[in-house]
């Protein structure tokens, strides 16, 4: 740890090769550096993170419009009803 300020470091080890390979992955698409999406992992895990009610909406209705898929109510009732008895 650096005194003096206000980060300190961490050195992982053991860490599975699936785990690293995956955190590069995340890093990679979300245009992060490895080091800063491991920070943002923990920070979520440990914060929580807030969700955007309205951005899930959106991307809720641009998937089903791009599906043409419409579920009506009763649809949806026989849907999750079927194999019932």
């Amino acid at each position: 740890m650096h005194y003096g300020s206000n980060m300190a470091t961490i050195t992982l080890k053991d860490v599975p090769v699936t785990v690293h390979e995956a955190l590069k992955a995340r890093a990679k698409a979300r245009g992060r550096s490895l080091n800063k999406e491991i920070i943002a992992t923990l920070e979520e895990t440990l914060h929580g993170s807030r969700i955007d009610a309205g951005a899930v909406g959106n991307h809720a209705r641009a998937v089903r419009e791009s599906m043409s898929v419409y579920l009506t109510e009763r649809d949806l009732k026989k849907l999750k009803n079927a194999g019932r008895r």
